[in-house]
């Protein structure tokens, strides 16, 4: 039986791979910080081992005899420290790399984003080489640029990769999109810009986790990059009203222009910086710029080399997000 080792497998994404890396029949060892997390994922039928991959020399036995690694472990926020974003998403990548090599991984497949595609523009039919390499919208970005960087040079030295840039991550286990639009919709009112007619990709995370899965198997795809979308692009705001329908929930929207709440945004970075505050901006440059601009990805490549095609439509996945959240008070949904 062949093993595969999953990084972040505590987080949401993480949680989706491992159940379908174990449903195709492989040995999975999940590596995770979330011992709480880690026993649910043992009953499933992994082997959790509790470590934190910016930590090498620890987590170097759990590499042992693996034959496949899908690194998904990131610090994946709006707002935080710089020196978290590195050390976690630039160090702890070139350390998961290092231990693939040492240990004569097969493949090595990195989770990335299309966060750097991201800007104060527009833009339709993303394709993977068009992006900015020095976009520094927020630290993240940035990070996840630099981590690229480590895995492009990692496959020169001769390591099996592939990367994916899964778009706006949907599903039940959402600690991070849906939460925020729902809170946002019991207080001041969401956002909105364009009267909610720009265009937005999102996936069902169990696509995504369709798609690691075929990078497993995929022929002639080293060093290759796929974005990873359901293929359904929408206007925000007709999304936004089929999830509130789902869970029974009216839209509350906040109409602004643009211009002033990203100069209201900057401020607000600004003034957390300086004054070293805790926690998140109210608003952020990244967060104002994803709901006011259209950003849809050309997903083309994907199913050519992959031959990936979404197993679970938009449709779907919110009818089950919106059953799962009825069943939930909201203090645990949201």
């Amino acid at each position: 039986m062949e093993k595969v080792l999953v990084t972040g497998a505590t987080g949401f994404l993480g949680n989706y791979l491992i159940k379908q890396l174990l449903a195709s029949g492989y040995e999975v060892t999940a590596l995770g910080r979330n011992k709480k997390a880690g026993e649910v994922l043992k009953k499933l039928g992994a082997i959790f081992c509790e470590g934190d991959f910016t930590d090498k020399a620890a987590c170097a036995p759990y590499f042992k005899g693996v034959d496949y690694v899908i690194h998904a472990g990131a610090l994946s926020t709006v707002w935080g420290k710089w020196e978290d974003f590195y050390n976690t998403n630039v160090i702890g990548t070139k350390n998961v790399c290092e231990l693939c090599v040492e240990h004569g991984v097969q493949r090595m497949i990195y989770i990335s984003s299309p966060s750097i595609y991201s800007g104060k523009e527009h833009r339709f039919d993303i394709k993977e080489p068009e992006y900015d390499n020095k976009n520094e919208l927020n630290y993240y970005i940035k990070s996840k640029l630099l981590s690229e960087q480590v895995i492009r040079e990692f496959h020169e030295k001769g390591l099996y990769t592939v990367s994916l840039r899964p778009r706006g991550l949907i599903g039940i286990g959402d600690t991070s999109l849906i939460p925020r639009i729902l809170k946002a919709n019991g207080k001041v009112g969401i956002p909105l810009f364009n009267k909610g007619e720009n265009y937005v990709d999102i996936t069902c995370v169990e696509n995504v986790a369709y798609a690691a899965l075929l990078c497993i198997g995929a022929e002639g795809i080293s060093g290759e990059v796929f974005n990873i979308t359901n293929g359904e692009p929408m206007q925000f705001k007709q999304i936004l009203e089929q999830f509130l329908a789902a869970i029974g929930e009216r839209p509350k929207y906040l109409k602004l222009p643009f211009w002033l709440v990203y100069g209201i945004a900057s401020l607000l970075e600004s003034v957390y910086r300086v004054f070293r505050k805790k926690g998140e901006p109210a608003l952020t440059k990244y967060t104002v710029c994803t709901l006011a601009f259209s950003q849809t990805l050309d997903i083309s490549k994907a199913k050519e080399k992959l031959g990936y095609r979404p197993k679970i439509t938009l449709a779907e996945g919110i009818k089950n997000y919106g059953e799962w959240w009825k069943k939930h008070n909201r203090s645990k949904a949201v």
